[in-house]
C-alpha cells in the first residue's frame, strides 16, 4: 500500500509541475495545436495552444513507477515486474508514435501527422511485440483465453490468435482514447478515473490473489497485480497533474503522444489484469465516443445521411448549443458512473465466486 502512495504521490508532482515547463518551451518553439476547420467555431480560438503535453503524462507515470520501486527497495518489496514493464513499454512506444504524429503536424502546420499506413504500422508493431511478449513472460501456463474477471476457460486464444486480439485491442483501445481527446480535459480526467478503477480492482486482485491465500475458490490467478496498481496510480495521478493546465480553458493539449499512450495503458491492463471485458465497461465513454465515429462513416457511406452532427459525437452536443464545459463534465459523470457500474461488477463476480 506504501508503494501505491508513493508512485501517486510522485506522478502527481512530476506531471504538476513539469507541464508548464512544457508549456513554456513548447510555445516558444512555435509548437501550437492545428484545428479543424469543420469543427465548431468556438475552437479556432485554440488554434495555437501548445500540444504534445502528453509528454508530462509519460513522464509522470515513468517517475511515479520507478520512484516507488526505488523506495519500495527499503522495505524488500518486490522488483518490477514483466507484467508492469511490458505494459509501460507498450504505452511508451505509443507515445513515441504519437509523439511523431504531432510533430509532423505542427511541421507541416496542418490537423493531419503521419499517414494512416505509418500510424497503423506503429500501432501494429508495438500491439504485436506486447502480445508475444505477454506470451513469453507472463501466460507461462499455456495458451491465453478471453477473460471478463477470471479467464473464460471455454474460449482460450493460441499463440497467433492472442497476438491477433492483443493486436485488436491496441489498436481499438488508442484509437478510442484518441477520439475522445477533443476537448479540454476530457480524456485526462476521464482516464484520471478509470485507472482509479484499475487500481482498486488490481490492488483487489493482490490481496486475493492464490499466491497469497489458502483458499481454493475466489482468488485471482493473475500475475504481479500490486506492480499493476503501482503502474495504475502512476497513470492516473499524472493524468490528474497534467489535467491542473489542460482544464477549461486548456494551456496544452496532450496531443497523440498522450491518447496513444493512454489508450495503450488501458488495453496492456485489461489484458495482464484480465479484465479484457470489463474494461468495455470501464472505459464505456472511450467505446461511445469510437463507435460514434463508425457509426458515423458507415451509415454516411451507405446512406449519404449523417446520424451526428459531427463526430466524434462530443462535438454532436457542442453543435447542438451545449457550452464545451457542460459536455465535459456531463460526460466526466457519465465516466464515473461507468467506473461505479464496473467496480460493482468486479465485486459482484467476487461475491460469486467465493459463494459458489
Amino acid at each position: 500500500m506504501r508503494q501505491i502512495l508513493f508512485a501517486g504521490a510522485i506522478a502527481l508532482f512530476v506531471a504538476i509541475l513539469l507541464t508548464p515547463l512544457l508549456i513554456k518551451i513548447f510555445s516558444k518553439q512555435g509548437f501550437g495545436q492545428e484545428i479543424r476547420t469543420e469543427g465548431p467555431a468556438s475552437h479556432q480560438a485554440k488554434r495555437g495552444t501548445p500540444t504534445m503535453g502528453g509528454v508530462a503524462i509519460i513522464a509522470g507515470t515513468w517517475a511515479g513507477y520507478w520512484g516507488s520501486h526505488l523506495i519500495g527497495m527499503m522495505f524488500d518489496a518486490d522488483p518490477p515486474s514483466a507484467s508492469g514493464l511490458l505494459v509501460l513499454g507498450l504505452a511508451t512506444v505509443l507515445g513515441v508514435v504519437g509523439f511523431l504524429d504531432d510533430f509532423l503536424k505542427i511541421r507541416k502546420q496542418r490537423n493531419l501527422g503521419l499517414n494512416k499506413t505509418a500510424k497503423t504500422i506503429g500501432q501494429l508493431l508495438a500491439a504485436v511485440i506486447f502480445g508475444v511478449l505477454v506470451l513469453k513472460f507472463v501466460n507461462t501456463e499455456g495458451p491465453a483465453a478471453l477473460s471478463y474477471v477470471r479467464d473464460i476457460n471455454t474460449i482460450t486464444m493460441s499463440g497467433v490468435v492472442f497476438v491477433l486480439f492483443c493486436l485488436l485491442l491496441v489498436s481499438a483501445w488508442s484509437n478510442a482514447v484518441n477520439f475522445t481527446d477533443g476537448l479540454d480535459g476530457l480524456a485526462a480526467g476521464s482516464m484520471a478515473m478509470v485507472m482509479g478503477a484499475y487500481v482498486v480492482i488490481t490492488f483487489w486482485q493482490y490481496r486475493n490473489s492464490c499466491v497469497r491465500t489458502n483458499f481454493d475458490v475466489g482468488c485471482y490467478q493473475v500475475d504481479a497485480p500490486l506492480d499493476l496498481a503501482i503502474l495504475a496510480i502512476s497513470a492516473g495521478a499524472a493524468c490528474v497533474g497534467f489535467l491542473w493546465w489542460n482544464a477549461a480553458p486548456a494551456k496544452i493539449f496532450m496531443g497523440d503522444t498522450g491518447s496513444l499512450a493512454l489508450g495503450g495503458l488501458i488495453a496492456g491492463l485489461s489484458i495482464t489484469s484480465k479484465t479484457e471485458l470489463l474494461a468495455v465497461v470501464l472505459g464505456a465513454l472511450f467505446v461511445a465516443e469510437a463507435a460514434s465515429v463508425v457509426i458515423q462513416i458507415a451509415v454516411f457511406r451507405t446512406s449519404g445521411r449523417r446520424p451526428f452532427r459531427m463526430a466524434p459525437f462530443h462535438h454532436h452536443f457542442e453543435l447542438g448549443g451545449w457550452p464545451e464545459t457542460t459536455v465535459i463534465i456531463r460526460f466526466w459523470l457519465l465516466t464515473a458512473m461507468a467506473s461505479a457500474i464496473g467496480l460493482a461488477l468486479f465485486y459482484g463476480e467476487y461475491l460469486g465466486a467465493i459463494g459458489s
